[in-house]
């Protein structure tokens, strides 16, 4: 393991163990058996530090993502991906602060909200989905970080932990209907032609002609 990776996973149990004032740089060099100024070349300062971690963090988030596979359900595989979002978050609540917290590893979040942006789209190419893949996949992060951040900050003993199940099925009926026939017409067909168009956009048209028919198809999915 090189001293990175040991200032990193030295940071990372005392994050979990103590919360974020217990991540000193002189704790974290303790822990990791190293000098203080060996963590200030390795991250630079405190903030690169936390950065790492918040990294790490995501790493171990996104590859509980990625073991979820697809299935042929795309609203089922939107349960199973806010609910392994909503464990992660109660399970680790300073590692949670502090990924989706503060502006931190963008690079990292961006590969996680595409992941929740492939799914919405696989929705809307079922003809299931009710309001434009963009707004849609915003609606349910937020709604499901207002969740964690909501419970993170309650008691263990006073949270209301039918709250999680209650709000996804809220923001799944918000934005999906019950079939691909469910829909009214043209919003939900404008909507799974885009979505359609994205994935395979094929030679037919030009740039131009592109960019001129998503913004139709955003006005009638309106």
């Amino acid at each position: 393991m090189t001293t990175r990776d040991r200032l990193v996973h030295a940071a990372a149990e005392l994050l979990v163990d103590g919360g974020r004032d217990a991540l000193s740089t002189r704790a974290v060099s303790a822990a990791a058996g190293v000098q203080a100024p060996t963590l200030y070349r390795t991250f630079g300062d405190k903030e690169g530090l936390l950065d790492a971690v918040a990294a790490h963090g995501f790493k171990s988030y996104l590859s509980g993502k990625h073991s979820l596979g697809e299935t042929g359900d795309p609203v089922g595989d939107l349960r199973r991906g806010w609910d392994l979002h909503v464990e992660f978050g109660l399970s680790q609540p300073a590692f949670y602060l502090l990924m989706y917290g503060e502006p931190r590893v963008r690079e990292a979040r961006k590969e996680a909200d595409a992941m929740l942006r492939r799914i919405v789209e696989r929705i809307a190419e079922a003809g299931r989905l009710r309001i434009p893949v963009e707004r849609s996949a915003q609606l349910v992060h937020a709604t499901g970080m207002g969740v964690i951040l909501s419970l993170i900050a309650s008691p263990p003993e006073q949270r209301d932990l039918d709250l999680i199940i209650d709000a996804r099925e809220h923001v799944i009926q918000t934005i999906t209907t019950d079939s691909a026939d469910g829909a009214s017409g043209i919003p939900k067909r404008a909507i799974a032609l885009k979505a359609a168009l994205a994935k395979e956009p094929g030679n037919a048209l030009t740039q131009a002609e592109h960019a001129l028919l998503a913004e139709w198809l955003d006005r009638l999915s309106a």
